[in-house]
């Protein structure tokens, strides 16, 4: 008779227990009017820059020109997406405003148009699902690096880097990145991490020293852009479905090589799988 009975008082007790429950779902914030604000921001005095710029849903544009470290504008249609700038010593941080809501509203605002200035600065971008449009000819950069979600980029040098880049890292997720000109971000290290997506990389522009480029993507397809004439090796590493060459490459096994002269790129390709192509 108790083993009859205690299932039953179980029943009863979790049920109990499920009623003295609830959930709030969060709600979503209310867009209103929109609002534009400048941003400007000195740059310090003296020692290295290390500027953030943390943004989140919306668009993102980056350009060369400011007399400042950064100048520009916000536009946003809720409260909450008001930026903000804190600064510890040369330290400098531009962050969107804490939109605690995990619902964004279809008719969410959120748009910043930035120019960088000319001093020597060492950038990291942290974005979430946005589109971005970076131009960063001429702006000195001692380093760079990007982390962002589902994105649309859009990336370019236009201009040679004044400055000596040590390393560039990009790490994205399922997204679609473009970049052209990147032999003139004269750096030493690119390191490319992506997810599935459409990822094009130009190398395009003036080659002053020797670089190496990590990719490591998943199920992708990535396209490399190496002018003629330009001595460029790659290392097919993993399981990359498809490669496809123009006729001034060569094969030996896992690496292509492309005949040139002057500064060498020298190219690890790490993919889950995909296709590659090779293209001037």
């Amino acid at each position: 008779m108790y083993r009859k009975v205690i299932p039953v008082i179980l029943v009863l007790a979790l049920a109990s227990m499920a009623c003295s429950f609830s959930f709030s779902i969060p709600k979503a914030p209310t867009p209103g009017p929109d609002v534009t604000d400048k941003i400007t921001v000195a740059a310090p005095t003296s020692g290295q820059t290390r500027l953030t710029l943390s943004f989140g849903a919306g668009e993102l544009t980056l350009s060369s020109g400011a007399k400042n470290l950064v100048e520009g504008t916000a536009t946003y249609n809720i409260p909450d997406l008001k930026p903000e700038v804190t600064t510890t010593g040369n330290d400098i941080e531009v962050k969107q405003g804490n939109l605690k809501s995990i619902l964004y509203p279809d008719r969410l605002k959120n748009k910043w148009d930035l120019k960088l200035g000319n001093s020597p600065m060492d950038l990291t971008i942290n974005a979430g699902a946005y589109n971005g449009t970076y131009d960063f000819g001429g702006v000195p950069l001692t380093g760079l690096t990007i982390k962002d979600g589902a994105s649309n980029v859009n990336l370019k040098f236009s201009q040679q880097n004044p400055g000596s880049m040590a390393i560039f890292r990009y790490e994205t997720g399922a997204s679609t990145v473009k970049m052209y000109g990147l032999a003139n971000a004269n750096f030493d290290t690119l390191i490319f991490k992506g997810g599935a997506g459409d990822y094009t990389l130009d190398f395009s522009g003036t080659l002053k020293r020797d670089a190496t480029i990590t990719i490591d993507s998943g199920l992708a397809n990535v396209i490399l852009v190496i002018p003629d004439g330009v001595k460029a090796n790659v290392t097919v590493e993993s399981g990359v479905s498809n490669v496809n060459t123009g006729s001034n490459w060569s094969q030996n096994g896992s690496l292509y090589s492309q005949t040139g002269s002057g500064p060498t790129l020298t190219f690890v390709i790490k993919t889950g799988a995909g296709n590659l192509t090779l293209t001037h």
